[in-house]
């Protein structure tokens, strides 16, 4: 692919690419819109500080970051004054954090790329840019949640509480979670351009600390590694623009990139000490799925999902992660010898639709480099924390399908939509508190889409494939709009296939895969557990003073937001509300 003919042509290319300021097209694949040739492992991965303490400020603005030596220096976003992403951001279970939010944006580097004829988005969110700030995975009050609808456009602000207290399904409380933007319409946008940083959840056995009970590496042995693809233009400015396909200014259900980024550094390399390392890997991506592996096929260990530790530690070769979706791997880069060296890869193919425009896998992360220094050397934990099983029988059965809608005298001319409904849709799940659900997650598309669930935790049962055209056949699609929700059951045509090992605790996101039911089981808690009403109605402060955002009713705004992960999807327009009623 051309982001990575560096691994033949070397940094001149890539200097004279970005000099003369012509893209570079690869006449195999004449739609693409390529990076520069970069050549990689020229930097050394960097990590966002650490910062804690129970009153923490976070502001949003603009800066400039170079991700490549070759490159100069891009527009971006960040968080906390850094340049690009934002610091890691430790919490411990049962000790509130009050994090007060500020927009300092002041230009945004993909201006250009706003669809303003995209619901809940107008040309005045160009400058004026609107961000809602969503810590993914919290155990959080509505009102501080990030809901799309709440927004702060520059100089506004928003003082959020959390809690961390831990998930139902995660007893020990720790968890791997994320804090990113979550404005409407603007999400993929907001994030490619740097509004994401990590957030780790501590309790009293996983203190990040040395010596911490579980004897799982801390300190410099634990990195937190966020991955993204992204395409760079040849001047070296981000670019969510992969196909001259889609015009400047339109939106684009797929944006995979040609470039791997970890921490904001294209294609890096980390040296490492000879002994056991803790990944707490993030798929940041807008769109891409990856399926993680060592170039050299080495075994390692899941050891958590993103709410928490699993029960034990699960050996495995590879991990498969769609955007949202995290793991806490243990690698142990001691049975490596000194002066070796590993990459970490990806070989996840690319969905059939994309792959028509010429798109190939990005196969590349990192290199990691191994010296001669001494390591961790504990061993790998065999048992970890107890995780709580999965209800037997649920009290409600829900179906939900995700679908893929050809509109073509509408614009855009695909929608992505869940249940056949649109985000302003007064048509919304309200479960009830204290109950347990099964979701049946139905996807009809050919590509995998990633479910994520506001405010709770739930467990995969597993998937089964179905037979998609007699479905579709034997229920009639009605105008969007109107739910479809019929049960596939009658048309699974595989056994159910139990979660894979990094899915066996408890999670927030899960991959659903193409033409497939995705089967998990969630309870929805009582506001007396939660300590806080999650049917609690809140304003939307300054945002009603502003127009051209949310649509439908302008009063206060009440409850959370189910989605696809996919950033691309979720802007338009895979996303729903639901309610946790009494």
């Amino acid at each position: 692919m051309a982001g990575l003919g560096a691994l033949s042509v070397g940094s001149a290319s890539a200097r004279e690419s970005a000099r003369t300021g012509l893209p570079d097209i690869d006449p195999l694949r004449p739609l693409q819109l390529p990076s520069p040739r970069l050549e990689p492992f020229r930097e050394a991965l960097v990590f966002p500080p650490t910062i804690g303490g129970s009153n923490l400020e976070l502001r949003a603005a603009s800066s400039m970051h170079r991700f490549h030596p070759d490159l100069p220096p891009s527009p971006s976003l960040g968080y906390g004054g850094m340049d690009y992403l934002g610091p890691t951001i430790e919490a411990h279970v049962e000790q509130s954090l009050t994090l007060r939010y500020a927009n300092d944006i002041t230009m945004h580097p993909l201006a250009a790329d706003v669809d303003s004829r995209l619901h809940g988005l107008s040309d005045n969110d160009r400058t004026r840019v609107p961000t809602s700030l969503h810590l993914h995975g919290g155990v959080t009050a509505p009102q501080y949640d990030g809901n799309p609808e709440l927004i702060q456009r520059p100089g506004e602000g928003l003082v959020h509480e959390f809690g961390n207290g831990p998930g139902l399904g995660n007893p020990s409380g720790s968890g791997n979670h994320w804090y990113h933007d979550h404005a409407m319409g603007m999400t993929r946008l907001n994030v490619y351009a740097g509004l994401a940083g990590m957030y780790l959840l501590r309790d009293n056995d996983d203190t990040g600390e040395a010596g911490n009970p579980l004897g799982l590496p801390s300190g410099e042995f634990e990195l937190p590694l966020i991955l993204q693809d992204k395409v760079f233009t040849s001047d070296g400015r981000q670019s969510v623009r992969s196909t001259w396909t889609t015009p400047q200014g339109a939106w684009d259900p797929a944006t995979p990139g040609d470039v791997g980024v970890v921490n904001g550094v294209v294609w890096p390399r980390i040296e490492v000490a000879r002994g056991l390392y803790r990944l707490r890997v993030l798929n940041a991506a807008s769109y891409s799925v990856w399926n993680l592996y060592f170039g050299n096929r080495m075994r390692f260990w899941v050891i958590g999902s993103e709410s928490g530790l699993l029960a034990a530690s699960a050996p495995t070769d590879h991990v498969r992660l769609s955007p949202g979706e995290r793991a806490d791997l243990l690698v142990d880069f001691g049975m490596l010898e000194p002066g070796t060296s590993v990459e970490l890869r990806n070989d996840e193919p690319v969905p059939l639709a994309v792959a028509q425009r010429g798109t190939q896998v990005m196969p590349l992360f990192a290199r990691f480099d191994v010296s001669s220094a001494k390591g961790f050397t504990g061993p790998v934990p065999q048992q970890l924390s107890p995780v709580a099983p999965p209800a037997a029988v649920p009290d409600v059965v829900r179906n939900l399908t995700i679908m893929q809608l050809s509109r073509p005298s509408s614009y855009p001319t695909i929608t992505m939509s869940l249940n056949n409904l649109r985000y302003t849709d007064s048509d919304i799940e309200l479960p009830r508190q204290g109950t347990v659900e099964q979701w049946n997650l139905i996807n009809v598309t050919t590509e995998p889409h990633p479910i994520h669930l506001h405010l709770v935790t739930f467990r995969v049962l597993g998937r089964q494939n179905i037979n998609t055209p007699a479905y579709t056949a034997a229920y009639p699609l009605p105008d969007l709009g109107t739910r479809w929700t019929p049960s596939a059951d009658d048309f699974v045509t595989s056994p159910l296939r139990a979660p894979e090992v990094w899915e066996t605790g408890a999670k927030d996101t899960v991959i659903v895969d193409a033409n497939s039911i995705t089967r998990i089981i969630v309870r929805f808690p009582t506001a007396d557990e939660l300590g806080f009403d999650p049917d609690a109605t809140f304003p939307r402060g300054a945002m009603a003073d502003h127009s051209g955002h949310g649509g439908g009713d302008m009063g206060d705004l009440q409850g959370y937001v189910w989605h696809c992960h996919m950033l691309d999807h979720e802007d338009h327009d895979m996303m729903l509300r639901y309610r946790l009623v009494t």
